[in-house]
């Protein structure tokens, strides 16, 4: 094709940007000479940048100007903000934009935005494909997001090879490897091919690096301590396992393994991760809030473990090749699980399940009939035989 310039369109959230990361190597790696520019969200964009396959990643600050409607005062400036935005999307003459993203306001952004392909899957959500002049049969959506998304890439003429999407086997028949009358402890084998997690880079700097270590030693402890990462929040109130729980499984940790729990979370989830910590008999570390993404993926990466709910977190834990313990209620792992080869998925077989609503009619039965024995015998696998167990099942 030889594309001289490239643009990709994903805007949210944390966990739909890791899954495009395998993506964008291909593109690179397929049209090497091409400059390739990423379209995303404030949130989320803070894990592209000083990414090396990128000449450019251009920041939407959609929800900010929607906040900022509300005072009057701040109009002008938004104006001003938002007619900026729009020179900066139109700079570059585009050979190529891919609208990863599938919705209305992806859509608009791609009618925005100057290029002489318009590429994307047809058939989505919120009619975004009439924005499109080259529409790509739409993929299964069983299929896991990186996988849709190589795909993707794939018929636009760009794959990484022994990657998902061309031709490799991505994923395993699933396996149980502890189950009771209502819990199961699935290995569902998710991977990059022969590339391992090449596919997903986040470039931590050296400062991000130091930011973390400095953390760590006001709260006592250091990256060769035996970390467990413990993400109890997600955005969806369906995803989310009971506080009392998750305070017991901490506690059954770090009596059985000496683990140290670090707790994670926005700004938002502090409050929630200090009910928790209050629900506790031992001290744990409460870094809601305390950390940037990719301080959080520097953490991540010299982590023991991370047990977590469905959340972004999870997927920079996946990107980091740390080992997981993930808990599913409402939605679907084969499609938005954590893609490695060194996750186990906590779930209850219930017939509703997974129903993918953000609010629940059955009190969240899906999470709370996850019971901490079943998180503890997914731990123990993780964590192998050459650690310490003092708890009991």
């Amino acid at each position: 094709m030889g594309s001289r310039e490239i643009l990709i369109i994903k805007l949210s959230a944390i966990g739909d940007v890791v899954h495009t990361l395998p993506s964008l190597t291909a593109l690179h790696q397929h049209f090497p000479e091409a400059n390739i520019s990423w379209l995303v969200e404030e949130e989320a964009g803070a894990l592209l940048t000083h990414h090396p396959y990128l000449k450019r990643v251009i920041v939407l600050k959609r929800k900010r100007w929607l906040k900022n409607l509300k005072h009057v005062s701040l109009w002008y400036a938004t104006a001003q903000d938002v007619v900026s935005f729009i020179k900066e999307l139109r700079s570059t003459n585009y050979d190529l934009i891919i609208d990863f993203q599938g919705l209305l306001k992806s859509g608009v952004l791609v009618l925005l935005s100057r290029g002489r392909r318009k590429a994307g899957y047809d058939k989505t959500r919120e009619l975004s494909y009439c924005f499109l002049n080259e529409r790509i049969p739409p993929d299964s959506m069983d299929n896991h997001a990186v996988e849709r998304n190589s795909n993707l890439v794939k018929a636009l003429g760009a794959s990484l090879s022994g990657a998902p999407g061309d031709g490799a086997s991505s994923s395993q028949t699933p396996h149980c490897v502890w189950q009771n009358e209502n819990t199961t402890v699935m290995k569902q084998p998710l991977h990059y091919g022969h590339h391992g997690h090449d596919g997903c880079t986040i470039v931590i700097t050296e400062e991000e690096k130091k930011n973390v270590t400095c953390f760590l030693r006001d709260q006592q402890l250091s990256l060769d301590k035996r970390l467990v990462i413990v993400h109890a929040q997600a955005r969806w109130d369906t995803k989310r396992w009971a506080p009392r729980k998750i305070a017991e499984l901490s506690d059954r940790l770090i009596e059985g393994y000496g683990a140290h729990i670090i707790f994670t979370g926005g700004k938002d989830d502090t409050p929630a991760s200090e009910e928790i910590v209050t629900l506790m008999r031992h001290t744990a570390v409460n870094a809601s809030g305390k950390t940037t993404l990719k301080e959080l993926a520097y953490l991540l990466k010299h982590a023991k473990l991370m047990i977590t709910t469905d959340s972004g977190p999870m997927h920079i834990a996946a990107a980091m090749g740390t080992p997981v313990v993930a808990l599913f209620g409402p939605t679907a792992p084969w499609r938005t699980g954590p893609y490695t080869d060194n996750a186990l998925i906590v779930s209850t077989h219930l017939p509703c399940s997974p129903c993918f609503k953000r609010k629940c009619d059955r009190e969240k039965t899906c999470m709370q009939e996850i019971s901490v024995a079943a998180v503890l015998a997914a731990v123990d696998e993780q964590m192998g035989p050459n650690h310490t167990r003092a708890h009991t099942l």
